[in-house]
């Protein structure tokens, strides 16, 4: 292959370490696709181009380039994380235009690694919403661009499946991660709580959000995970039988689910049993007041994220999710909630290893412009696709999105692994397993 844009991490990383290309030239070969692609799919605010290639020229000089784990590896930063130099702006007209003075716990971890921070991501204003659109522009689907990337890591997800980087940083808060990468065929994690540094916002939504990669292996994915956590995640050395419990009714009373993603399960679940695993129907206990217990925490921690912002300046969506959530915020700071949906859920996991569910429950809206939309219409629309990622963000346990299949537009489909506490290697092993036996394309090629 002449072009390193489109190879995976790992692939380029081994080639710089090895001298076989330099930091450089995999940075320009990546900038310049983006300057051909990007007007197309609205993935990045701020491309950072002669910055990074400067930064390339560093890793290269670097003593240490032979060991560094994603070596001249170009990737792109969610726009709610601070980056030395730039400006943090959260998808909003109402934050400051001002540099940062240091970079984010994750982004330095990632530099610290070798890697080279190419631009940073759109994301709806306060990361609220699962479209991603707002004052600077629309991040689309590299495979269906008249529909979302999702949110609130849309441009980083669809950077990632246009083949503008081979890794982005994102977090996921009430399914940010997931979301977006199940739209765009990627594989994620959202790790289980504290495994990788926060500092998301003014409180990480009360210790829900988590930051994680988004990648189109799951082999560059623990990968960057290792790096963002400073752990290693081992693989599974023996397959051993997995419990594993398939589930297909919407945690959300009502909603319903489409055959696409259904089917996605049945088919991981067929793979899996052919593995050797234990799977059977079993649907997990969500209450019914999961609806307004994720409603709640939800909107509140948006109303602590536009504390001190001029009102004015946010998009009317965003005023009204905040209003709303302001007063959950003294209930939702006690934890009670949450407390009682972990000890209602552990059970579950005492008897299934991992939990198999759909991904999302439709394909993602029409790409447009939601952000001038009501806020009842945000909320519905985002409740009516994705009902499966929230509880795992109010439990903080990790939860994947990997792809499965493909939707009647040929955009990808997914499912979502879901462990209990410390289960990240156990997941990742799984994903490996599925992506054997049901292999998907890597990018978009657009």
């Amino acid at each position: 292959m002449s072009s390193w844009a489109g190879r995976s991490a790992a692939e380029i990383a081994a080639a710089v370490r090895e001298k076989r290309v330099t930091p450089r030239e995999v940075v320009a070969e990546h900038l310049a696709r983006i300057e051909r692609s990007d007007g197309r799919i609205g993935a990045f605010r701020k491309v950072r181009a002669q910055a990074a290639l400067a930064e390339a020229d560093e890793v290269a000089a670097r003593a240490d380039l032979s060991g560094l784990p994603l070596a001249g590896v170009p990737v792109a930063v969610k726009d709610n994380l601070a980056v030395r130099g730039e400006s943090c702006r959260n998808g909003s007209a109402a934050t400051p235009d001002t540099p940062a003075a240091e970079d984010h716990v994750t982004v330095a971890r990632l530099r610290a690694a070798g890697a080279v921070v190419v631009g940073l991501t759109n994301v709806p204003e306060l990361c609220v919403f699962g479209t991603t659109e707002g004052p600077y522009g629309i991040a689309r689907n590299p495979w269906d661009p008249s529909r979302t990337a999702g949110g609130s890591s849309g441009g980083s997800a669809a950077a990632v499946a246009a083949g503008l980087v081979p890794l982005a940083l994102g977090n996921d808060g009430m399914g940010s991660l997931r979301i977006p990468a199940a739209n765009c065929g990627l594989v994620t994690l959202k790790p289980g709580h504290a495994v990788v540094p926060a500092g998301i916002g003014h409180g990480d939504w009360f210790g829900m959000s988590e930051n994680g990669p988004l990648a189109t292996t799951v082999e560059d994915l623990r990968l960057m995970l290792g790096v963002l956590a400073g752990a290693e995640f081992v693989r599974r050395q023996e397959r051993s039988p997995l419990r594993i419990a398939v589930a297909l009714r919407s945690p959300l009373a009502g909603v319903p689910v489409s055959r696409p993603y259904t089917n996605a399960v049945r088919q991981a679940a067929g793979a899996l049993a052919r593995s050797g695993h234990r799977v059977r129907r079993a649907e997990a206990p969500y209450p019914l007041s999961l609806g307004v217990t994720a409603l709640q925490h939800w909107t509140a921690g948006t109303a602590v994220d536009a504390q001190g912002l001029d009102p004015v300046r946010l998009a009317r969506r965003t005023r009204v999710h905040a209003a709303v959530g302001r007063r959950f915020i003294r209930a939702v700071r006690g934890g009670a909630a949450r407390d009682r949906l972990r000890d209602r859920l552990t059970p579950f996991f005492t008897e299934h290893d991992v939990l198999l569910t759909p991904a999302l429950a439709r394909r993602s809206p029409q790409a447009g412009p939601w952000h001038e939309r009501g806020w009842l219409r945000n909320v519905l629309a985002n409740s009516a696709y994705s009902p499966f990622t929230p509880p795992w963000n109010l439990t903080g346990w990790p939860a994947m999105s990997v792809p499965v299949g493909t939707l009647p537009s040929g955009a990808p489909c997914a499912v979502q692994l879901v462990g209990g506490p410390g289960t990240e290697s156990l997941l990742l092993g799984v994903a490996e397993e599925l992506a054997e036996v049901v292999p998907w394309r890597r990018t978009a090629g657009v």
